[in-house]
């Protein structure tokens, strides 16, 4: 890396060399030959130039890089720089249209500016001052070479310069200072000594030097006939010409020198001198007319560029200043989306975007806190859950072990919960009415509970109501005792209703059936008794009125009396046998003996009918008292039997399912069947198809059972007949 950078380095230097010699020679070709530019100014010009240009290649060098970055970070994606591509965009198009104007207008008003102060017209109204005031001189000059003519023939020829003509040498001096009005007259020796002079009257108050002999010889060395030098004073500019003596003598032959001086008046030497100084100027400049126009383009491309640079650079600081504290919001943003409230902004700033922060890093902190408050409170209420979880599934296990069905329903009659029992003895499904009405428990015959329900808890706001209800459930008929009990919170508002049903099928069953054996009993005790002498007085008259009466009708009147006694005491046997039927004493026993042996006594009694055993191996040991067991047994074939009317199969069955411990003993025929209408009535005591008998066959059977702790039920044998099925518990309870 470092190699990298030298190498860098050491190529950028190269290049600003490289550059600066180039814009070097250009600025030498822009200011041309430079050979009429002072070299003073010309050094300084070149130092401000070459400086400027490396200052605008600093800068330049800097945008560009800055302007490169941004141009790796868009091309890369990076987040910001889109908003800061366009803000620089922004800045650079507000700055470079109102630049662009403002630096042709200006080039155009230097340029017109430039021509005008070069017109000719002032250059000729100069150089015009400057020949009036030279020819001015060249007046005086030639005015006072006419009169150093003239005094230098008179004192030559007169030989004024001899000492002994020194007296008339000042009369002379004085007359040619007056005649030619001269501010002042001086003749010298050829030793350079002022003899005489003459001063005009305005300036006596002025003391004339004598002329020092450098200027004296001066024009001995030019070999000029005339020659002048200037001086000045308090009065002006004193013009001093001085000749030989004789006029235009040359070395040995010059006698002596005649100086004529003229004053020239400060007001216009002052306008002289600022009209040399100006011409002067004037024509310095003119020499500058392209450099200065060339460093006034140059100084205003470097202004506009400047301008066009610090557009640039403010709109990256600006954008800069923009966009991290946005990226930063966003980077928060994303981090508190994914949880990390921790994330905290620290961003400098003092405007609207430190508001911006410090709003966002105020929300991370109530969000901390209040996740907090709310993991506690999440904690808090996930033990309640927990609590109340526990006590829900407490009272679920407790409501399904129960014996009686319990159904809630909620405030507008929903089914809520329903425990196994209420599911068993409803045989119906939890996922089936939940969130249903309780309608759907009761059927249409029960329109007037379902609406007595409504009327005394949704209108009159009942506590309880206690209710028997018949339902037929799987084809059986069945008696519930249904408890409603109102629910009530702590408020007295009713928030629902609990059903509880109590399955009330076998205890009637048991007390019909006590009742029965009861009337059984009185039947058999009252009817019996007076069938014997029934049966006596019958057959007496039979014996004493056979030979007297020979009347067919009496012996038929003897036959059905006797018929009918003997009918009745079959009935009366049969209540008898009812009431007095003992209860059950079950051992261990094997069933299928019991099958085989009752099946045996009917085989060779009914040549029409075909018997059946279909007994499964391994059927287990079972409790059971065997003659009952027998009893019900032969009870089920007679009822088969009687329901064959000529032809027809009886099968016994004897199955096991060992993974429910039961044993299931089935009785199946081919006769008329039982419909669907007599199937819930066949175990009741009284209930019967036949013509005969008083219905107690079925009503014995389905005791037997009860007493084994089984159950017995009816159901169609396809494709026809009936099938009795008798379940019997393995282990005898």
């Amino acid at each position: 890396m470092d190699r990298k950078r030298r190498k860098r380095e050491v190529i950028i230097i190269i290049g600003v060399v490289a550059l600066i010699s180039v814009l070097s020679y250009i600025t030498v070709r822009a200011f041309g030959s430079g050979s009429q530019i002072p070299p003073a100014n010309m050094a300084l010009m070149f130092i401000l130039m070459n400086i400027n240009m490396l200052l605008l290649i600093t800068l330049f060098f800097l945008i560009f890089r800055n302007v490169i970055k941004l141009y790796h970070e868009r091309r890369n994606r990076v987040a910001g720089s889109k908003l800061r591509t366009k803000l620089i965009a922004a800045f650079i198009g507000l700055t470079l249209l109102p630049t662009v104007v403002l630096f042709f207008f200006s080039i155009q008003f230097i340029t017109t500016s430039i021509e005008f102060w070069f017109k000719i017209p002032i250059e000729q109204a100069l150089e015009n001052s400057l020949e009036v005031g030279q020819n001015l001189y060249k007046l005086v000059e030639e005015n006072n070479t006419f009169f150093l003519d003239k005094a230098a023939y008179q004192v030559d020829s007169r030989d004024l310069l001899a000492p002994k003509n020194r007296s008339e040498l000042g009369n002379y001096t004085q007359v040619v200072q007056r005649a030619f009005n001269l501010n002042a007259v001086e003749f010298y020796n050829s030793n350079f000594k002022r003899l005489t002079q003459s001063v005009s009257e305005n300036l006596k108050n002025h003391t004339f030097e004598p002329v020092d002999a450098d200027a004296l010889q001066k024009g001995m060395a030019d070999s000029k006939k005339t020659w002048s030098v200037s001086e000045h004073m308090a009065g002006g500019e004193i013009i001093r010409n001085i000749s030989a003596i004789p006029y235009g003598a040359q070395g040995p032959d010059i006698d002596g020198f005649v100086v004529i001086s003229i004053i020239l008046p400060p007001d216009l030497e002052k306008n002289l001198g600022s009209i040399s100084k100006g011409f002067e100027e004037y024509q310095q400049m003119k020499m500058l007319k392209r450099p200065i126009r060339i460093s006034y383009y140059i100084t205003l491309s470097i202004v506009s560029l400047l301008v066009v640079f610090c557009a640039i650079w403010f709109g990256m600081y600006l954008s800069r200043n923009i966009t991290v504290p946005i990226m930063e919001l966003a980077e928060g943003t994303r981090r508190v989306a994914e949880g990390d409230l921790s994330y905290r902004i620290d961003v400098i700033a003092d405007d609207e975007i430190k508001t911006l922060v410090d709003s966002f890093n105020k929300m991370t902190r109530d969000l901390r806190f209040n996740r907090k408050e709310l993991e506690f409170s999440a904690k808090k209420l996930y033990e309640q859950n927990i609590e109340i979880e526990e006590r829900r599934r407490y009272m679920e296990i407790v409501l399904n072990n129960v014996s009686t069905g319990v159904i809630s329903l909620d405030s507008h009659g929903l089914i809520t919960t329903i425990n196994d029992s209420a599911e068993r003895m409803l045989n119906i499904s939890a996922e089936d009415v939940i969130n249903k009405s309780y309608k759907h428990l009761l059927k249409e015959e029960d329109n007037a509970l379902i609406q007595e329900i409504r009327d005394r808890f949704w209108e009159k706001r009942e506590e309880s109501l206690i209710k028997s209800v018949n339902m037929t459930i799987q084809g059986k008929s069945r008696s519930f005792k249904v408890t409603f009990n109102a629910l009530k919170d702590d408020n007295g508002r009713q928030i629902g209703l609990v059903m509880v049903f109590d399955d009330m099928t076998e205890i009637e069953k048991a007390q019909r059936m006590a009742a029965w054996r009861e009337v059984a009993r009185r039947i058999a005790h009252e009817v019996k008794n007076p069938l014997t002498p029934i049966s006596l007085s019958a057959q007496r008259l039979k014996r004493k009125y056979k030979s007297a009466i020979d009347d067919p009708v009496f012996d038929e009147c003897i036959q059905t009396i006797a018929e009918h006694t003997e009918l009745i005491r079959n009935l009366v046997n049969e209540f008898s046998t009812f009431a007095k039927f003992p209860t059950a004493n079950p051992t261990p026993c094997e069933l299928p003996p019991i099958v085989k042996e009752s099946v045996a006594l009917y085989e060779d009694g009914y040549p029409n009918i075909e018997f059946h055993t279909q007994i499964q191996d391994n059927i287990p040991m079972l409790r059971l008292d065997r003659q009952q067991i027998k009893q019900s047994l032969i009870n089920l074939i007679d009822n088969a039997i009687s329901s064959i009317k000529t032809k027809g199969q009886i099968t016994v069955e004897v199955s096991c399912n060992a993974r429910r411990d039961k044993v299931y003993l089935a009785v199946a025929d081919t006769g008329e069947g039982i419909s669907d209408k007599d199937k819930p009535f066949l175990f009741e005591p009284d209930f019967t198809t036949k013509k005969t008998g008083m219905g107690l066959g079925l009503a014995i059977v389905s005791t037997i059972v009860s007493d084994h702790n089984g159950r017995i039920w009816a159901a169609d044998n396809p494709p026809r007949g009936a099938r009795f099925v008798v379940e019997l518990p393995v282990n005898g309870t």
